[in-house]
Formats: structure tokens, sequence, C-alpha cells
């Protein structure tokens, strides 16, 4: 009796965890404008033409944070435009196409990561794991803010 009880929870849980790996990664309804790119090449080059800061969010389709962050944070209207009208806003599985490379570059440890980059790729600002919307607009406010600054 307890063999088959054994092997229909096991079963239920691989179920269960092959389920839970469904991406939510870009939500159709989400109002944020997001680059769909396989290189980080053309977003830099809209950023240049733009004069806007890239921001990229770095997620893998297992982290809950950042999977709250699809559900509860880019599904705001006013945060989806707010990042849509004063930045490049490009997303990145870190473990699909260029993603590893991109996590590797950035030397990424945590899921999300989420930076704030020049025209050229560098750095402005850096946060490790998810941000809701008031640090995200505080987060966002600082990365413009510093590079004005350097202008």
């Amino acid at each position: 009796m307890t063999r088959p009880l054994l092997f229909i929870l096991t079963l239920v849980l691989l179920v269960s965890c092959k389920s839970a790996k469904k991406s939510t990664a870009l939500s159709p309804q989400s109002p944020v404008d997001w680059q769909s790119s396989n290189s980080l090449s053309p977003v830099l080059d809209k950023a240049t033409a733009r004069n806007q800061l890239v921001y990229m969010d770095l997620y893998t389709d297992w982290c809950l944070p950042c999977k709250l962050m699809v559900q509860d944070v880019y599904s705001d209207q006013k945060m989806g435009d707010y990042l849509s009208d004063n930045f490049v806003c490009y997303k990145v599985n870190a473990e699909k196409a260029n993603g590893p490379d991109l996590a590797f570059l950035f030397e990424v440890k945590v899921y999300p990561t989420l930076l704030w980059l020049d025209h050229k790729g560098r750095v402005v600002q850096r946060h490790e794991g998810a941000a809701y919307h008031a640090e995200l607009m505080r987060l966002s406010e600082e990365a413009m803010r510093t590079k004005r600054e350097k202008i």
C-alpha cells in the first residue's frame, strides 16, 4: 500500500514541478515596451538614437521574484509607461540565447538582476533582486541623475 502511494505522490510532484517551469517572462498584456533582440548591440543603438539609458532585466524561468515582478510591477500601467518613456527596456532570459553570455559579462549571481546601462553598455546602476514600484522608480531616477551628471 505504501509503494503505490509513494508512486502517485512522486508523479504529482513531477507534474507540478514541470508546470511551474512555464515562463511568465514576457506577459502579452505587459505595458512595458520590451525590445526583442538576440543581441545587446541593436538595443544599445536604439538607446543612442533616443539618448536614453537601457533598462535590462536579467531573469530566469524558475525565479519566483522574477515572476512576481512580471505579475505585480511590469503589469502596472503607470510603471510600464514610465519605463517605456524613459528607457529602452530589454528583458533577457539568463539561460537562453545570448542570456548566458550577458549574465557572465555583467557578473550576474542573483535573479533578477536589474541593470541600467549607458549607450556603450557600461553599468550606470545595478540592483540585485526584485524591486517593487517605489524602489524601482527610485533606482531609475538615480540612474538618470547619474547619466546627467556624467554629461
